[in-house]
């Protein structure tokens, strides 16, 4: 089995036993094999009607204030979740009670947004034209290590070659973007949640 999964035999022992923990029906022991009851079926997804709700609520926010592809991820969310809901649950996700409007959000707050995901996710550096409070532009090249939303605006938090340093820029301040093919390493003390705490203090 690890050989097929390609994980060690620890890890398989180690799967085995979390699921017997949980109440999977699962005989045997390590070294000789296991075996699990037949007729077992995995539970179905089930939800309270307040998750429903804080499901309904989140996929909201995305749609309403993030950028169009993940946007369509929220409805694709939705739609695998109603599809594996009992009958009497069945369309309650279509019932909007928690509305999230949309016209907060001006399509400028999400410049860029999709390529930044996608540079934060792969560690790709950033060339941006920026323009900073005063009206100034300036050309940054960036290490891009997470987005934030504060409400209204969407903020990028980065290293900032140039200044050395951590710094936030605003997506709707962001003139131009150019995703490098030179990626940027995950190093102590210059990851997302080291911005965080800088972020915190300043």
């Amino acid at each position: 089995m690890a050989e097929e999964l390609e994980v060690s035999e620890r890890t398989v022992y180690r799967d085995i036993s979390d699921l017997v923990a949980v109440g999977v029906p699962i005989d045997g022991e390590a070294g000789v094999g296991y075996r699990l009851h037949p007729g077992y079926q995995v539970p179905p997804l089930m939800f309270d009607d307040d998750e429903l709700q804080a499901l309904v609520l989140g996929a909201g926010m995305v749609r309403s204030w993030a950028d169009a592809e993940l946007a369509r991820a929220a409805e694709r969310v939705l739609a695998k979740v109603d599809a594996v809901l009992p009958n009497r649950l069945r369309g309650s996700l279509e019932r909007e009670t928690l509305l999230v409007p949309d016209c907060v959000i001006r399509p400028e707050t999400v410049t860029g947004m999709v390529h930044l995901r996608k540079a934060i996710d792969q560690r790709l550096k950033v060339r941006m034209d920026y323009v900073r409070e005063d009206g100034t532009l300036s050309v940054r090249i960036v290490w891009p290590l997470g987005l934030v939303f504060w409400g209204t605006k969407w903020t990028l938090g980065a290293w900032c070659q140039c200044r050395e340093a951590f710094r936030t820029f605003r997506l709707d301040r962001i003139q131009a973007l150019e995703l490098l093919s030179e990626s940027f390493p995950e190093k102590e003390g210059r990851r997302f949640k080291d911005y965080i705490a800088y972020a915190s203090q300043h």
